[in-house]
């Protein structure tokens, strides 16, 4: 059995790693601030070692992070087998293009490349598909345009790759701290946002203040969730 780990000791390990991702280009505290719902200050607080968390303060940032504690426990204090485990629990995704990520089903000529998602990022999506939806691959990736990247900022970066759950359709909030984004299609436009379904109408939230919200009519025998492509359910950024 892995030896105990003290609270302020693992509380260290966390910072560690994200300190280590920030540094690396992975995250900001503004995203990660964003992603648990807590200030900014508070965050910087607990970065810069002035303050630290409480067991749910942590639980709230290891979800975030898509971390467990045992992601944070050195090597030479976990089973073998247990870390291996760990290790080979990676989903790999089709990366597509955002015309392809409108399809049932995508075919090998459309896939651009792979991501490798931790597998727990994609446990918590458990919606029952529409029977409109129940035939479609359910995840895909895409990369974030400068645009869409413009419109999200600071939650989606140009260049990274955002999953979607193609299942999820349905307007469902997972984490009150932290509103979901949403990929819409309609004809050639590709959006991602938070979103709003008002009667006959889609309402594209942009998350930078400065983008005009966005409304889109449905047409005669169209209902406005058939717009909806998905919800996205991971984020990977480049580095």
């Amino acid at each position: 059995m892995p030896q105990k780990l003290r609270f302020d000791a693992l509380q260290e390990a966390l910072r560690r790693e994200l300190r280590r991702r920030i540094a690396g280009g992975a995250l900001t505290g503004t995203l990660l601030a964003e992603s648990t719902g807590f200030r900014q200050g508070h965050i910087s607080n607990f970065l810069n070692r002035r303050r630290s968390l409480s067991l749910e303060a942590l639980d709230r940032v290891l979800e975030s992070q898509n971390l467990s504690v045992l992601d944070l426990i050195p090597a030479d204090q976990t089973r073998t087998a247990e870390r291996e485990s760990a290790l080979r629990s990676v989903e790999t995704v089709p990366v597509v293009s955002p015309a392809a990520a409108a399809q049932q089903r995508v075919t090998a000529a459309d896939i651009l490349e792979y991501a490798h998602v931790p597998e727990a990022a994609l446990q918590y999506a458990r919606e029952r598909p529409s029977p409109a939806r129940a035939l479609w691959q359910r995840f895909v990736g895409v990369r974030v345009d400068a645009m869409q990247a413009a419109a999200m900022e600071p939650l989606l970066r140009q260049g990274s790759i955002v999953i979607l759950d193609r299942h999820a359709t349905t307007l469902t909030l997972y984490r009150a701290q932290a509103p979901p984004i949403y990929a819409v299609r309609r004809g050639q436009a590709f959006h991602l946002c938070f979103l709003e379904i008002e009667e006959y109408w889609l309402v594209l939230r942009p998350r930078n203040p400065e983008i005009p919200v966005r409304l889109i009519a449905t047409s005669s025998g169209e209902s406005a969730r058939d717009l909806v492509l998905g919800r996205v359910c991971y984020i990977l950024s480049e580095a």
